[in-house]
């Protein structure tokens, strides 16, 4: 995922996008206690995802509290 896809994306869609990958992160969380989770590195790049969606929602309420 990258910053400049989420830029041009509204905030509604952030939201979906943010609800979304919190729900992949809790799965991913899961799978690893139980040890059935095979790809570890999947786990932070959920957690650099969020922040990107994070970042890009208020880059947008900053954007539009100046306008």
């Amino acid at each position: 995922m990258k910053f400049a896809d989420l830029k041009q994306k509204t905030e509604d869609e952030l939201k979906v996008e943010l609800l979304n990958l919190k729900k992949e992160q809790y799965n991913l969380r899961f799978q690893k206690s139980s040890g059935q989770l095979e790809n570890s590195s999947q786990v932070n790049k959920v957690k650099k995802d969020i922040a990107r969606v994070m970042t890009a929602m208020s880059d947008q309420k900053r954007n539009n509290s100046n306008a």
